[in-house]
């Protein structure tokens, strides 16, 4: 029996390898947008790149990532590695696969998995996932099964020891409304996946290693003991919420019952009592609600700890199948965020008290707003965009919310111009929305609109422009928390007339579409904020002088917008 020694990394060298792995994924990354064919990646980066030790381990994932791609591929990619024996992989070999119940719960997401070999053996997989904007299917998040979603692609090999499988692209190509669009992203995901694996053969070849195995079992290993540190830190016990999410147009509300249960080192996430799955698009699957849940516990933890396999492992949830957070197939899950993206609200709220300082208010970024929007041109040519919006983030203990951000999602808003070169969509309006942010000690992040207009050609229009929502803050607002107040709400017009958002809106040439994010929610007494700072909110343009007055307690002069704090501290006295 051979006995192998497993190498071994000082501390300098293993945070030096640390960082070489970080900047080789992010490497990756930056070849996306450098390749991606569709604004949604190329601009709004709402993609994910990873790779993992031979295991299928995660070891490394992007900077900038989506953490319900991420967390939800952490799961996912492991499962899609050992699906297949490792001696099984050939040099050249990479699998395409769309399975939401594999990866991160909806048709959207496509995963591009490759194994990297170096002396002739896997040492690891590289992997990215896309959502990408077109991926066919009726576009409505009132679909009632996947089958109306758009394509499902198995673990299917896209190219076999090199050789590309020209029939399944070509499969891809004829069930998409943009083929040329979808094609071309998906290259760029054998590209970001080519990057990566071509830096850590290099790297393999610097450092004299024959595998990554050994560095990733030091890297797990410590990140899973600092993980354990951080949570030990906070008192053992069970801490649970109970929560209301809206129904879209006229649908029943959704309820959210969680217990999070904190012993010792390890923590536990129990849903059970959650409503059942629904027979529309809102179902979310086991890995994109365990990747919001991880993603709360590891912000109000410790949010500098490494994501690896390590930090994953002290983090355990269960859910009853059938529930709206573990759907089964073949539930509807296109707009699987307008409750997945809850999750990590969900758990702050459980763990307000447990570790006040450590979490947020809700925010208007929650859910994220994805507004799918098609049409044909003038000639006849098909257009195809998707854009998300964020609204105002949740005011902490320390800072006001952030304005428009897109929260728990990580993504970027798509430019103006970007927008009206890519589609002939004309953006009219686009601006913070007034006295939107809730108020608090520490302010919400203020909430936005935009507003487009339907291409109007003098009448030679080809047809109309189909919108899908996929949003929600519709009829509750963001929470504040402790005496912070709500953020204001969220809306959708057509024509200034109030729209539903659930379904499909068909606009005729000309017509206007209004967007509204909501504010995000206020974080502690509003009379205890800094009077400078309302000073400067109302020079801002975030907080109106009524509001001030109103709301902080402050008074304004109207014509310099100057505090008056003599009359500020009078009218405080007399509130208190």
């Amino acid at each position: 029996m051979i006995n192998k020694t497993k190498t071994k990394f000082d501390p300098i060298t293993l945070e030096i390898l640390w960082r070489r792995l970080v900047s080789i994924v992010d490497e990756a990354d930056a070849s996306v947008a450098r390749t991606a064919f569709s604004s949604l990646l190329r601009d709004a980066h709402d993609y994910t790149c990873m790779f993992t030790d031979s295991r299928g381990q995660e070891l490394v994932q992007g900077t900038f990532c989506t953490p319900g791609q991420a967390g939800a591929m952490a799961l996912g990619v492991k499962k899609v590695v050992n699906l297949i024996p490792l001696e099984n992989y050939k040099k050249g070999d990479v699998l395409i696969v769309n399975d939401p119940w594999l990866l991160a719960g909806h048709l959207n997401d496509v995963c591009v998995l490759s194994p990297i070999f170096y002396k002739e053996k896997p040492v690891a997989f590289t992997a990215c996932v896309f959502h990408h904007s077109d991926i066919g299917g009726r576009v409505s998040s009132d679909n009632r099964e996947v089958f109306e979603e758009g394509i499902y692609i198995p673990v299917t090999k896209l190219y076999d020891a090199g050789k590309l499988n020209k029939d399944l692209l070509n499969m891809i190509r004829w069930n998409v409304r943009t083929p040329e669009e979808v094609t071309g992203d998906i290259r760029s995901q054998v590209a970001a996946n080519h990057v990566c694996a071509g830096k850590i053969i290099e790297m393999l070849e610097d450092e004299g290693l024959d595998t990554l195995d050994d560095l990733a079992d030091e890297i797990i290993g410590r990140t899973e003991a600092s993980m354990r540190l951080a949570i030990e830190k906070i008192p053992d016990g069970t801490y649970a919420h109970e929560g209301i999410i809206e129904g879209a147009g006229k649908r029943p509300d959704i309820k959210i019952k969680l217990a999070v249960n904190v012993e010792g080192s390890d923590i536990k996430v129990d849903f059970n009592g959650t409503s059942p799955q629904v027979d529309w698009g809102v179902n979310v699957v086991y890995n994109f609600t365990y990747a919001y849940v991880f993603m709360a516990i590891k912000s109000a933890f410790d949010p500098d700890i490494p994501i690896n396999e390590g930090a994953i492992r002290p983090v355990k949830m269960t859910a009853p199948e059938g529930c709206i957070i573990n759907c089964t197939f073949p539930a509807a899950v296109a707009a699987r965020m307008q409750v997945g993206h809850f999750m990590t609200e969900m758990v702050f709220n459980a763990l307000s008290l447990a570790t006040p300082d450590n979490i947020i208010a809700g925010s208007g970024g929650t859910p994220a707003q994805t507004n799918i929007l098609y049409g044909k041109r003038a000639n006849g040519k098909p257009w195809h965009t998707m854009i998300i919006r964020g609204g105002g983030m949740g005011a902490s203990s320390r800072f006001d919310g952030h304005h428009c951000a897109i929260f728990p999602a990580n993504g970027a808003n798509t430019p103006v111009e970007i927008l009206e070169s890519d589609t002939p969509l004309i953006i009219e309006k686009r601006s913070l929305v007034t006295d939107s942010g809730g108020p608090g000690k520490q302010r919400g992040g203020i909430g936005r609109q935009m507003i487009v207009k339907s291409p109007d050609d003098g009448g030679n229009s080809p047809g109309r422009t189909t919108i899908a929502v996929q949003a929600g803050r519709f009829v509750y607002p963001p929470r504040g928390i402790f005496k912070g107040r709500d953020g204001s709400k969220a809306g959708f017009l057509k024509n200034k007339d109030n729209a539903d958002p659930s379904g499909l809106t068909f606009c005729d040439p000309g017509d206007r579409i209004t967007f509204i994010s909501a504010g995000g929610g206020g974080y502690g007494n509003p009379f205890e904020r800094d009077p400078k700072a309302v000073e400067q909110d109302v020079q801002y343009g975030f907080v109106s002088i009524e509001k001030a007055e109103f709301d902080y307690g402050v008074i304004i002069e109207p014509d310099s917008l100057k505090l008056d704090l003599p009359a500020t501290l009078q009218l405080r006295e007399k509130n208190n």
